[in-house]
């Protein structure tokens, strides 16, 4: 398999590179990323490194010293508390499409033993049936906390708490994916995941220790720190399409690094595909003075778009209103 060190990468030594025959010889070992990071290889197979274009872009996106904002929901059975915590949900949303949260009521115990769970999956072969006991637990936990979040962002677009679930069925379909990152030994060239955002209402991601993960705000990329304990929200592509653009979308990546595995479980609420159901925004958000910014669709047609399309193609102007 072809690799190519940092030094050469930067002179331009890239001819006679048959792109398609490494992947189609990386695909033929079935050994994946984590292969390549215990064969103990100091090179990174040329596949995975980013265009000298792309890593020019750096130069002009720089990474700064900001935090995302952390909302605590400690409290939030008094209704004082619980409205302050509307605003802060909402605050956070409308400005940086992320937010970290905190106190919110899931023993650290059931979080640890995800983490772990991931991590033992992908490095022995017995630990099938205990990452799936775990999951369930964890899976029942966090979407009792979607709930929770969806009638927050409710409250804070000016509806009642359980628009978001009994109108929109934000909570009806989901999916969740668990990532395994290997450490990597050129992580300047690479990325673990490139710059995306999301086909969903909302996501709600766990991390561990290792972090990675930054989100572009201000076009700067801003690291998401790893709080033990605290999961990661972000407003998906389909909610700010609902909000009229109130809330935002943002893309967001995550960095490749020399120390590893990097462990994640992020889940996607999705809405249910098979629904007839058109979706827009909402008709108590829009006005004569802020018409609708998109047209409706279903969530079947919006997925399928999204999955079909370019990674660095646009995400959702094709539902613009023209």
């Amino acid at each position: 398999m072809g690799t190519i060190n940092h030094e050469e990468h930067i002179n331009g030594i890239l001819t006679n590179y048959d792109r398609q025959k490494e992947l189609k010889a990386f695909d033929e070992t079935k050994l994946g990323v984590k292969g390549v990071a215990e064969s103990g290889s100091k090179t990174l197979p040329k596949m995975f490194i980013r265009p000298p274009d792309e890593l020019s872009e750096e130069l002009e996106t720089p990474c700064v010293n900001l935090q995302v904002p952390v909302v605590s929901l400690r409290g939030i059975e008094s209704k004082d508390v619980r409205d302050e915590i509307v605003k802060q949900v909402l605050n956070a949303s409308e400005k940086w499409g992320f937010f970290q949260v905190v106190d919110h009521g899931i023993p650290l115990e059931v979080l640890d033993k995800m983490l772990e769970r991931i991590r033992m999956f992908h490095e022995q072969d017995n630990e099938v049936k205990k990452v799936l006991d775990v999951m369930i637990d964890y899976i029942n936990q966090v979407m009792k906390l979607g709930d929770t979040l969806l009638e927050l962002l409710s409250m804070g677009l000016g509806l009642k708490s359980s628009y978001l679930i009994e109108e929109m069925g934000c909570n009806q379909g989901w999916s969740i994916v668990n990532h395994y990152h290997p450490p990597c030994p050129a992580p300047e060239l690479t990325l673990g995941t490139s710059k995306h955002s999301d086909p969903s209402f909302l996501t709600i991601l766990l991390q561990d220790h290792i972090g990675g993960l930054e989100v572009l705000y201000e076009n700067q990329w801003v690291s998401v720190e790893p709080i033990h304990g605290a999961f990661i929200v972000n407003i998906g592509d389909i909610l700010q399409i609902l909000s009229n653009d109130k809330l935002k979308s943002v893309f967001h990546r995550v960095t490749a690094n020399v120390i590893g595995p990097r462990i994640s479980s992020g889940l996607f609420l999705k809405g249910s595909s098979s629904s007839t159901k058109l979706y827009g925004p909402i008709k108590e958000l829009v006005s004569q003075d802020q018409p609708p910014i998109y047209k409706e669709f279903t969530l079947r047609d919006f997925h399928t778009h999204f999955f079909n399309r370019p990674l660095n193609a646009p995400r959702f102007e094709h539902v613009k209103v023209e």
